[in-house]
């Protein structure tokens, strides 16, 4: 499995816009490959915002970000997005929700 953990930050007053953004792309459940996508409020940092994804692989990560919907919605937060201040790639080997990941 692949992994990535990162931290964004939104303009100021516009987190929940970004979120919401992330939220609808993710929402329909069209991304192959991906096996958790976590979108969280950092509650020390009110423009803050913090991303886990878990993959089956690195190149499925890859291929999303060439999918139409996740373009549109790259495009469509890209107003309110202020930087992105890291991320971090992990080998996630398993947990509660996940599959074995021995295979990777």
């Amino acid at each position: 499995m692949y992994g990535l953990i990162g931290k964004m930050r939104a303009s100021r007053g516009q987190r929940d816009a970004v979120m919401e953004v992330l939220r609808a792309s993710t929402s329909t459940g069209a991304l192959p490959g991906c096996l958790s996508y976590i979108i969280a409020r950092d509650p020390a940092d009110a423009d803050a915002i913090w991303v886990t994804e878990v993959w089956t692989d690195a190149e499925s990560h890859k291929a999303s970000l060439q999918l139409p919907e996740v373009q549109a919605a790259i495009a469509k937060a890209r107003p309110f997005i202020a930087g992105f201040e890291f991320q971090v790639e992990t080998h996630p080997v398993g947990g509660f929700g996940l599959v074995d990941g021995k295979k990777a």
